[in-house]
C-alpha cells in the first residue's frame, strides 16, 4: 500500500479558490481523492487561529476528515499588514515525512515551495503532486512537481 504525506497551506487554497472562482476548497472531495486506498501516514493543514467562532468550527471538520490542523496566531502589524504564513513549519514537516511515505501532495500555490519539492524529491526520491488553482499556482512549482492537479470543477464547493 502506497504511503502518504498530505501537507495543506489552508491560507493559500482558501484565498486562491475564493479569488479564481468565488468558491470554497472541497476538502471531502480532496480527501476521498488522494487518500483512498493510501496509508496516510501524515495529513497536516496549516491554518492563521484568530479566535473566530466560525473558524474553529471549519477546523474540527477538517480533523473530522482526518487532518492534524496546525495553528499559528494570527498577527497584525503596526502599519496594518498582517502576518502568519507556515512556509517554514510544512517545510520541515514535509522534509521530515519524507524518507517515510512514497507520495507527498503539496496544497499550495506558492512558489517559494518549489525548492521544497525538489528537495522532497532528490533527496527522498519521493513522487510530489502539487495541487494548486492553476492560473495562481506559481510556474516555478508546477514545473518541479511529478504532478500538477488543478483545483477546478469536483474540488470545489
Amino acid at each position: 500500500m502506497q504511503r502518504l504525506a498530505i501537507f495543506v497551506d489552508v491560507q493559500n487554497v482558501y484565498y486562491t479558490s475564493r479569488q479564481a472562482f468565488g468558491r470554497h476548497f472541497d476538502y471531502h472531495a480532496f480527501w476521498a481523492r488522494f487518500a483512498s486506498g493510501r496509508e496516510v501516514v501524515v495529513a497536516n493543514a496549516y491554518a492563521v487561529d484568530r479566535g473566530d467562532p466560525r473558524q474553529r468550527q471549519f477546523q474540527e471538520i477538517l480533523r473530522g476528515i482526518g487532518f492534524s490542523v496546525k495553528l499559528k496566531p494570527f498577527i497584525q502589524r503596526r502599519d496594518g499588514s498582517a502576518k502568519g504564513d507556515w512556509d517554514v513549519g510544512i517545510t520541515l514537516d514535509a522534509m521530515e515525512a519524507g524518507p517515510r511515505v512514497d507520495h507527498v501532495v503539496l496544497v499550495s500555490g506558492d512558489g517559494d515551495f518549489d525548492l521544497l519539492v525538489t528537495r522532497l524529491r532528490e533527496r527522498c526520491g519521493v513522487k510530489v503532486t502539487v495541487v494548486g488553482v492553476e492560473s495562481l499556482t506559481a510556474g516555478s512549482l508546477i514545473r518541479v512537481a511529478s504532478d500538477f492537479v488543478p483545483i477546478e470543477g469536483s474540488l470545489l464547493l
